[in-house]
């Protein structure tokens, strides 16, 4: 089965403290799922192409349709109210390969 992926780049954040809180809810929702962050990071990144530099995220599921089912879920609904419009993000649902 291919595994599923939530991948995230974040335009702009406005809110460090609204982000945390965001955090620490959607881990919750992510880890009752099997989903395991990958990746992380606002420093270590560099664009190529048409790339930005840009805090990324990606979130591993064991496939593509528990991704779409935890962004779905209510546990993930309430850390999406938390974030608000705190930060301007890209969030895909991809498959994998």
């Amino acid at each position: 089965m291919k595994k599923g992926y939530w991948v995230v780049a974040y335009r702009s954040v406005s809110d460090e403290a609204a982000l945390a809180n965001y955090g620490a809810l959607a881990r919750v929702a992510i880890e009752a799922h099997g989903g395991q962050t990958l990746v992380r990071t606002a420093e270590a990144i560099e664009p190529r192409e048409s790339g930005l530099k840009q805090r990324t995220v990606v979130t591993e599921f064991e496939s593509f349709a528990k991704a779409v089912e935890t962004y779905e879920s209510d546990a993930y609904k309430k850390a999406l109210s938390v974030l608000g419009s705190a930060a301007d993000r890209d969030f895909r649902i991809v498959e994998g390969a």
